[in-house]
């Protein structure tokens, strides 16, 4: 594969960078946006305890991976405005962040897999590099309510200034093509946790859904991790096959994370980790991050996952749908779930199952959230961010501790993320090898 960045490309991937991080801090005017007066809505009923409240509300919030950013360029929808998961399919926005209290997160510049082609690889960096420019211009237009994160440190300040927190992440790696070095432009723009694969295998690393190629990482695989290492970027293994991430285990100077995984033990699927991968996580100093998507079994008839594929195949996730087609979609999916329900599908209580294993395995100091929002994520009891005080108190009633709660719910992917800005520190500072 040809490389794939020129200085030519690589200067106008800059500039563009530059416009919306200038546009960010205040430097590139934004039209000022009017929005009518919100009709006064009838207070809910209590969603906890007010001791779990109160506790949610104290420890910082965090999640690793909001896959919201796919939301950002349809036509009509507004990260300000307060959605309906029942109706769009949306489960975070700025009014349910601030019902449940989440504080920010990893936003992902999520790209699907598609052939391994020069010319398909070359779109897919482009896609990625304007989904990255669209969370910047998130934060340029909305900057009393967002504000971009660097160091783990920037977090807690970022959250007592009332903002809400603004990583960026990587899922899927393929955009980077055969130059590993062009991580040092998401770097740049952001991008502090990425990820190797997909639901397929790619040219960095084996993927947990598709058949053995690589047999872990690829020699690519191999330099892209050396790389995150030298930036301070945490490598996320979240995707990847078992191969791939006892490759990252051994190899990574820096702890990794898998930023939206289940236990294997409570639902054997292979996208989860199971026991002992689990402890040699914990061994590693890395952590697991909770999802809401692959904690049980969904009983789906063949009716309805026939129509899924369809309509899958109608719309296409790598095409950016017009407003008409955009409607359309929503009617459709809309149909296909009065058609044809879930039965007996995951709940609230499987995704504390989920959790509460990962915590007796690998210590509470190595478990967190990830819950795909926007991604798939989402289940009964548990439908969108603003449940997400439900976590606190679940987890309060199992006997966890304030301290304990802050920990998963921030405190370990920052610590994570710190490790990797220190042996980022460390390699700069070394001199250079003979």
């Amino acid at each position: 594969m040809p490389r794939l960045t020129p200085d030519a490309t690589r200067f106008r991937i800059v500039m563009r960078l530059a416009l919306a991080t200038g546009a960010a801090l205040g430097l590139v005017a934004q039209p000022a946006l009017a929005r009518p007066a919100a009709k006064p809505r009838a207070q809910p009923a209590p969603l906890v305890t007010p001791e779990a409240m109160r506790v949610h509300k104290a420890v910082l919030t965090l999640d690793t991976h909001l896959d919201t950013p796919a939301m950002l360029g349809m036509p009509g929808w507004s990260i300000m405005d307060r959605h309906d998961a029942r109706r769009d399919f949306s489960t975070v926005d700025v009014p349910r962040m601030k019902e449940g209290h989440l504080d920010g997160g990893f936003w992902a510049i999520y790209t699907p897999q598609g052939p391994l082609t020069p010319a398909a690889t070359r779109a897919a960096r482009d896609f990625a590099v304007a989904r990255g420019i669209e969370i910047h211009e998130m934060v340029a237009a909305h900057p009393q309510t967002f504000a971009l994160a660097d160091k783990a440190a920037d977090a807690a300040k970022i959250a007592a200034s009332g903002r809400i927190v603004v990583y960026l992440s990587i899922e899927n790696a393929w955009p980077l093509g055969d130059d590993v070095t062009l991580l040092d432009t998401f770097y740049r723009m952001g991008v502090r946790i990425c990820g190797f694969a997909h639901f397929r295998n790619n040219q960095f690393a084996d993927s947990s859904t598709d058949k053995e190629q690589w047999g872990g990482l690829s020699p690519a695989g191999k330099a892209l991790l050396a790389e995150m290492n030298r930036l301070g970027v945490v490598p996320d293994l979240s995707h990847s096959s078992d191969k791939a991430l006892e490759d990252a285990i051994t190899l990574s100077k820096a702890p990794i994370i898998l930023s939206h995984s289940g236990t294997r033990a409570v639902y054997d699927h292979p996208r989860n980790i199971d026991d002992d991968h689990l402890r040699a996580l914990s061994a590693q100093g890395g952590v697991i991050q909770i999802n809401t998507v692959y904690v049980k079994a969904e009983k789906a008839e063949a009716l309805r996952t026939a129509a899924l594929h369809a309509l899958a195949e109608k719309y296409p996730e790598s095409r950016t749908l017009a407003a008409a087609e955009r409607a359309s979609y929503l009617a459709e999916r809309r149909a296909i779930d009065k058609a044809y329900p879930i039965v007996d599908g995951p709940t609230f209580a499987d995704v504390m199952a989920n959790l509460l294993h990962a915590i007796k395995v690998a210590g509470v100091d190595h478990v967190g959230i990830g819950a795909d929002w926007d991604g798939g994520g989402g289940v009964a009891g548990l439908e969108d961010v603003a449940s997400l005080p439900k976590i606190t108190e679940a987890l309060l009633k199992a006997g966890y501790t304030r301290e304990d709660v802050a920990r998963i719910w921030s405190g370990n992917v920052l610590r994570v993320l710190a490790a990797a800005e220190a042996e980022a520190a460390k390699e700069s500072a070394a001199p250079p090898a003979a």
